[in-house]
């Protein structure tokens, strides 16, 4: 087999590409100097490791002689890993949605040797199919281009930036207005597109989109939001998209019943997930909410763990079903059974008891196959709520553990390593699980001594390799899992470092107009200056400091952090109001700016059902604290809770009934 340069790279993605015959080179100063020097236009390929169409478009023509023939001859081709590189994804996805009103990946971009794009798309077929063109009509037609256009697509590719520049340089809007017109206008939008049979909103294909339920728990004085929230999450949690014996979300489902899912398994998706079934359950107290998010939980430390406590990015959709062809793999093998499977593994009476509560069927239970990949087998769903023996959960789930595994990326990023340490702290919170604490403590350590260099944090880290200078959302996302941490085990080192990466996120990425840059000023590498304003299957990176920020500020009397967050509000606020919808994690916190501050304040060592009462209530507008580590610690005299709201605090109280009463 051949090998590229990609053989030296630590990303799995990269990897994955070492041995194809394209002579791929990572983002580096080498591909563009040969280029420059050879007088070629650039080949950019951007994907991640557990994409169904990344893999697909490699097998037809990265692995393909002629194809790969044609790259080398007239372009310098650059593979990079979105997930290392979201800034450089950001720009480049930008000009492919903004040049074909779509994106995604694979994306396909072309760019002059100065890193100019100047044509893009996403998947390609080798020949015309499915009404795109065809891979190597494609390269053919380029290169004439290059050749005989030379200097109009140039000056294009010129242009290209000078337009982006305007798109990407998101806030800085008008101010004014009513914010409430805002909050009304988005929670209108959702409502009128709320599925109220099968939960979701819009039509097939549906995601999660947790900014969304965050967004709809919080928006105030209205019965209809919240119930959206328990409807859309009880659909999910019986569908195929939540792996019924393992825990633990697929990325999407692409019908309207959260049946038929997209089977990869990503870690931001757990991570946000768990958070939303856990306040559903603080709200309700209905104990299947609490299962979902535990077994979520238990997914991730069983399966995307290292074993010094850092998480894993994700687990691929597609997986060989015969150990025997490891190479032969399609989508969802690791997970769906056959009729025949589950009476050699249990019997009949036992599968008959679990055909009932998880709908299979004799013939397999999917009737629309469009890629003909489950035929005669079975996606596990909740069809009704029929008792099933737990040994035979246990029997079927070491059985699926023998097959051969999706392929695991297991590459730790500081950002949704952030957000899971959130989640496991927020659920030993709820759950009152001292486990989970440890598991969110346990990564924090991990990400301090992997990614933690003098004052300064990287973003990946994998195989002994830690690499990248993190971009904003690994700062914000950090930030706001410390914080989380903070509140769980009141333990302060993890609130100091809160704080130094709030401090650093504002002077290295603030706009001195309001918001907050993806990237540092001066990075060489980057044509273009992004500010992330758009919460999709990850909140932006915008939303989610702005809200760590206006907690630490209270927890940390940090005035200047409150400043920095109502200058980003200020910033975005024509967007806010006319466009709600596509910052709802923002509109978070712009709520949270905007009601009634509420600190509880724990003096001496409160009794543990004391903190089980707070623990259980849905309060998004408190912090919680100890007593000595507030600023005026001295002024809590008296052992006990204190609760505070709107700068006042009330006289404290000394049992879990008072504090209760108080609460409420």
């Amino acid at each position: 087999m051949p090998t590229n340069r990609l053989a030296g790279e630590k990303s799995p993605y990269l990897l994955q590409h070492a041995h194809n015959p394209v002579d791929w080179f990572p983002w580096s100063d080498e591909a563009f100097a040969k280029a420059r020097s050879e007088d070629k236009p650039i080949f950019l390929s951007i994907g991640y490791s557990t994409c169904h169409w990344c893999h697909v478009m490699e097998r037809e023509s990265f692995e393909n002689d002629s194809v790969a023939e044609l790259l080398n001859r007239h372009f310098v081709s650059i593979k990079l890993d979105r997930e290392e590189r979201p800034d450089l994804d950001r720009v480049y996805m930008l000009f492919v949605q903004s040049a074909t009103g779509s994106g995604g990946w694979p994306m396909s971009v072309w760019l002059t040797p100065d890193a100019k794009p100047f044509f893009g798309g996403t998947y390609f077929p080798p020949d015309n199919r499915y009404g795109r063109p065809g891979f190597k009509a494609l390269l053919e037609h380029l290169a004439n281009a290059w050749k005989t256009e030379r200097e109009k697509i140039e000056r294009s590719g010129a242009q290209v930036i000078e337009q982006l520049r305007g798109l990407g340089r998101a806030g800085n809007d008008e101010a004014g207005g009513d914010p409430q017109e805002g909050l009304d206008a988005t929670f209108n939008y959702y409502r009128r597109t709320f599925d109220p049979r099968l939960g979701g909103f819009g039509n097939a294909p549906k995601f999660p989109r947790p900014s969304v339920l965050n967004f709809l728990l919080r928006y105030p004085d209205n019965d209809e939001a919240q119930p959206m929230v328990f409807k859309t999450l009880e659909e999910m949690s019986k569908g195929g998209m939540n792996d019924q014996l393992g825990g633990g979300f697929h990325r999407y489902s692409v019908d309207e019943r959260w049946f038929v899912p997209h089977f990869e398994k990503m870690l931001y998706d757990q991570a946000q997930l768990a958070v939303s079934y856990l306040e559903a359950y603080q709200l309700t107290r209905e104990v299947p909410f609490a299962e979902t998010a535990r077994a979520i939980l238990d997914y991730v430390l069983r399966d995307l763990t290292h074993p010094e406590g850092g998480f894993y990015s994700a687990e691929d959709a597609d997986s060989a079903a015969d150990p025997a062809q490891p190479h032969h793999k399609s989508e969802g093998a690791f997970y769906i059974w056959t009729h025949q499977e589950l009476l050699d593994a249990l019997g009949p009476e036992e599968t008959a008891a679990f055909e009932k509560r998880y709908g299979v069927a004799p013939n397999g239970n999917v009737q629309e196959d469009p890629h003909g990949e489950f035929g005669g087998r079975n996606i596990l769903y909740l069809a009704q709520d029929a008792p099933v023996k737990p040994e035979s959960v246990a029997k079927l789930l070491a059985i699926r553990g023998k097959r051969p595994r999706p392929h695991l990326d297991d590459k730790v990023l500081a950002g949704w390593n952030g957000m899971m340490i959130g989640a496991f702290a927020k659920a030993a919170q709820v759950l009152d699980e001292a486990r989970y604490a440890e598991a969110a403590t346990r990564a924090a350590m991990f990400l301090r001594a992997k990614l933690w260099r003098d004052g300064t944090l990287l973003r990946r880290y994998r195989d002994g390799d830690s690499a990248i200078p993190a971009f904003l959302d690994d700062y914000a996302c950090l930030a706001a899992g410390l914080t989380d941490l903070y509140e769980a085990t009141f333990e302060p080192a993890h609130l100091v470092w809160a704080e130094q990466l709030a401090t650093l996120a504002i002077a290295r990425f603030e706009d001195p107009a309001g918001g907050f840059f993806s990237t540092p000023e001066g990075q060489s590498d980057l044509v273009l200056r992004l500010k992330d304003d758009y919460d999709g299957a990850e909140p932006s990176a915008n939303s989610v400091l702005v809200l760590a920020l206006l907690r630490l500020a209270r927890l940390r009397n940090r005035d200047e952090f409150r400043q920095s967050a109502e200058r980003a509000l200020n910033a975005f606020a024509g967007k806010l109001r006319t466009g709600g919808p596509g910052l709802p994690q923002m509109l978070v916190a712009q709520m949270f700016a905007a009601g009634k501050p509420m600190e509880i304040v724990l003096a001496g060592e409160p009794a543990p059902e004391m903190l089980r009462v707070i623990r259980s209530r849905f309060l998004p507008n408190a912090i919680v604290m100890r007593a000595e580590h507030t600023p005026d610690a001295a002024s809590y005299t008296q052992p006990g809770v204190y609760v505070c709201e709107n700068f006042a605090c009330q006289l404290p109280v000394f049992t879990a009934a008072e504090l209760k009463k108080r609460l409420q």
